[in-house]
C-alpha cells in the first residue's frame, strides 16, 4: 500500500487483480461494524495528501482576512484596496451599482499589511435597468439595489486617512469613482493589473481570478467586496523575480510618473511597425499612442521613433506626463511636445 492509499483511506484488498496474474488470497470481509469504526480523513487531511502529489494542485476557498498580526518595521502607508461594479462600460452613460474598499496600513519596509482591515461595501440604485448580462456577471439585480445608496459619509472617512487607492484595473474604475464622487480625484491611484509586470513576474495572465488560482485560493468573483479581499490577498504576498510583495511594487510605482507617447502624424505605412511595437490607435484623434514608464524608456522610445518611423526626419512628438494624481483618470497630465 503506497503513503497516497494510507492517507486517502484505501483498502488494497479492493484493487483489481491483473488479468493471468495467480489471484491472492483475500482477506477475510471486515465486519460493517469494524468498516463504520474506521472514519474517513477530513478534508483538508485529504487536501493535504494530494497537494504532495506531483500530479495535482489543490485549491483552497478564500477566506478573507479583517487583521494582519505582523508587527510594522517601518512607517506605515494608508491604502485602499476598491472594486466597483457597473451597469456596463461606458463611463459617460453606465453607473456604479456596487462599490466596495478595504482600508488596510501597509508596512514600507516589508510591504505587508498590518493591523485592522475596516472594509465597506455598498450598494446603489443607479436609476436604470441592469440588464440581464450585467445581472448574469455580477448577481446584482434592480430589485436588489432598488431604493439604495452609497453611504458618503462612510467613504469620505475612508478617503481622508488614505494615502493611495489600488484597484486591479484602475482605468476603469477611477473614471467611475471621481464622477460619483468627487474627493477620489484628490488621491493618487495605481493600477495592480498595469503597474505590476505580471508576465514578468512568471505568470500567464494578469486576471485576478488566474492569480489567485497560482497563490492556490478560488472565489466566486465579480462581487465587489470579495474582489478586493482576493486582490489584497494576492497583492501581499512576494513576487517572485522582484522579490517584494505587490503592494510594496504599487507603492513605489505611485512615486513615479509614467509617459503616453503620441507619434503624431506617422506615416500611413508605419502602422504595422507601430501595431507590432504595442502601440494603440485612438480613432478619435487619429494617431498612434503608447505607455512608457519611465523617462529613459521615453528616450529609448523617442529614439526608435526617430530612425523606425519618422525616417531620421525632423518630427514633433506629443508627450503627457502622468503622475499618481491623474493617472488612470480621464483628466490629461502634463503635454509637451518633443522635438526628434
Amino acid at each position: 500500500m503506497t503513503d497516497s492509499q494510507l492517507q486517502l483511506g484505501f483498502d488494497t484488498a479492493d484493487m483489481p487483480v491483473a488479468l493471468g496474474a495467480k489471484p491472492k488470497t483475500r482477506p477475510k470481509p471486515r465486519s460493517v461494524a469494524a468498516t463504520q469504526a474506521a472514519p474517513l480523513p477530513d478534508a483538508e487531511t485529504m487536501a493535504a495528501a494530494l497537494a504532495r502529489h506531483p500530479d495535482y494542485r489543490v485549491l483552497r476557498r478564500l477566506v478573507p482576512v479583517h487583521h494582519f498580526d505582523q508587527m510594522p518595521q517601518g512607517s506605515l502607508i494608508r491604502v485602499l484596496v476598491l472594486d466597483t461594479e457597473t451597469t456596463g462600460l461606458d463611463q459617460s452613460r453606465d453607473k456604479i451599482i456596487e462599490l466596495a474598499m478595504l482600508q488596510v496600513d501597509v508596512d514600507v519596509v516589508t510591504g505587508l499589511p498590518v493591523g485592522d482591515v475596516a472594509i465597506y461595501d455598498g450598494l446603489e440604485d443607479p436609476g436604470i435597468p441592469i440588464s440581464s448580462e450585467i445581472q448574469a456577471i455580477t448577481g446584482i439585480s434592480s430589485e436588489m439595489v432598488r431604493g439604495h445608496r452609497l453611504d458618503e459619509a462612510r467613504i469620505a472617512a475612508m478617503l481622508q486617512g488614505a494615502d493611495l487607492v489600488i484597484a486591479h484595473n484602475a482605468g476603469f474604475d477611477r473614471p467611475f469613482c471621481e464622477a460619483r464622487i468627487a474627493a477620489f480625484a484628490q488621491l493618487p491611484w495605481s493600477c495592480s493589473f498595469v503597474d505590476i509586470d505580471w508576465k514578468k513576474e512568471g505568470h500567464g495572465s494578469s486576471k485576478l481570478e488566474y492569480l489567485a488560482m497560482e497563490k492556490g485560493r478560488f472565489y466566486e468573483a465579480h462581487r465587489a467586496e470579495v474582489d478586493c479581499h482576493a486582490l489584497l490577498a494576492v497583492l501581499g504576498e512576494k513576487l517572485p523575480t522582484s522579490s517584494r510583495t505587490g503592494l510594496a511594487q504599487l507603492i513605489a510605482a505611485s512615486r513615479l510618473p509614467s509617459y503616453r507617447l503620441q507619434a503624431t502624424s506617422a506615416p500611413f505605412d508605419a502602422k504595422d511597425l507601430l501595431k507590432a511595437r504595442a502601440y494603440r490607435w485612438n480613432a478619435e484623434q487619429k494617431v498612434w499612442h503608447t505607455r512608457l514608464d519611465s523617462e529613459a524608456q521615453l528616450t529609448a522610445e523617442l529614439e526608435w521613433l526617430k530612425s523606425a518611423v519618422y525616417g531620421n526626419r525632423p518630427a514633433r512628438v506629443q508627450v503627457e506626463k502622468l503622475d499618481a494624481a491623474v493617472k488612470y483618470s480621464s483628466r490629461a497630465g502634463e503635454l509637451s511636445n518633443r522635438q526628434i
